[in-house]
């Protein structure tokens, strides 16, 4: 990790386009701007973690509605949408 000391209106770049520069200095906190490509996602890692971890979560399989799934799926079946109709 590189560590850098900035004060307020000083900057550091980043590759082709991404400015870093910092805003103010408020006792412990530090209000910095992000200046970056559209094409650049720039997040907070407390939200991008909250992210990833619902996204996690919700890509288990949920046991309750499977069962439900399958039991309407033996009452009728799912139809071909390209089968020819009679």
């Amino acid at each position: 990790m590189l560590v850098l000391t900035r004060r307020a209106g000083e900057s550091v770049v980043i590759g082709d386009g991404v400015v870093v520069t910092v805003i103010e200095v408020r006792g412990d906190g530090v209000r910095i701007g992000i200046d970056a490509p559209r094409s650049v996602r720039v997040h907070r890692a407390e939200v991008l973690e909250a992210v990833m971890a619902a996204n996690a979560e919700s890509s288990v399989p949920d046991e309750a509605a499977a069962a439900t799934v399958d039991a309407l799926r033996a009452i009728r079946p799912p139809t071909d949408p390209d089968a020819p109709s009679a």
